[in-house]
């Protein structure tokens, strides 16, 4: 591989990997469309769908180990809420893998959106008292956690994509878990889901190795780091750039439908 290549391909996954380890998601929602365009663009060889699909789920797995890591210590982990979300989760993306050959493509793409969108305006409804209880006496409700993971996880596997972004919204509004919790809470319910998916595409070899160990280095450096900026920003700020990364992807979602 060329030099130049190396270094956009590094970039590409550190700038995704530091989102994600301090906003809870897994940042194939950035990567994504950023391996799909960006080397094309730079006068590299482009990556297919399916190429671009296989390195994001595999750095998607390494991005999420090191966001838990730096956020193993001061009681962020909330080892209920990742249990009863990760497994309804995991669960609910192995249904959806399976059923979505017996559902039409365009009705598989309307769920999703419908998701998507129903999260992005949880995201900007006021979360009042949220953040004041400690983290050692946070609750919730194990029934609806599960439930509405579990609805989550059969949609995300269906369409193949990740699934975080729409749980964070349920997490801080339905849930009222306190921000930095759901975020480092998120982090390992989303490396629950990839494991089954970072699992299917090395089975069926449709991993790139050489860009995909970049984009695992890359991730192994910026997740944490992005974690630690995460765990000492404002609350509010933290809610404001997830609130906005979530719109973004509705907003790409519901442009492919249409389009």
């Amino acid at each position: 591989m060329e030099f130049g290549f190396i270094i956009t391909i590094f970039l590409i996954g550190f700038i995704g990997s530091f989102i994600s380890g301090m906003v809870g998601i897994g940042g194939s929602i950035i990567k994504y469309p950023m391996l799909l365009y960006i080397p094309p663009l730079l006068g590299f060889a482009a990556f297919s769908a399916h190429e671009v699909s296989g390195i994001s789920a595999i750095q998607v797995f390494f991005a999420t180990i090191g966001g838990i890591y730096a956020y193993r210590k001061g009681g962020y982990l909330n080892k209920q809420l990742i249990l009863y979300m990760g497994v309804a989760v995991l669960i609910g993306s192995f249904i959806g893998g399976y059923g979505s050959t017996l559902l039409s493509e365009n009705l598989i793409n309307v769920v999703y959106a419908v998701l998507a969108t129903i999260a992005t305006i949880m995201m900007f409804l006021p979360k009042k008292n949220v953040e004041d209880v400690p983290l050692d006496q946070v609750t919730f409700n194990k029934v609806i956690a599960a439930s509405s993971a579990f609805v989550v996880g059969v949609a995300a596997g269906i369409v193949g994509a990740a699934g975080a972004f729409i749980l964070m919204p349920i997490m801080l509004v339905v849930l009222r878990i306190p921000t930095k919790m759901a975020i480092a809470s998120s982090l390992a319910i989303t490396f629950i889901s990839s494991i089954g998916s970072t699992a299917g595409k090395i089975i069926t070899d449709q991993i790139v190795w050489e860009p995909a160990v970049i984009m695992i280095i890359a991730s192994l450096i910026a997740a944490p780091l992005g974690a630690n900026v995460g765990k000492n920003m404002k609350t509010k700020s933290l809610q404001m750039i997830l609130a906005l990364l979530i719109l973004a992807s509705t907003v790409k979602i519901w442009m492919d439908l249409i389009g």
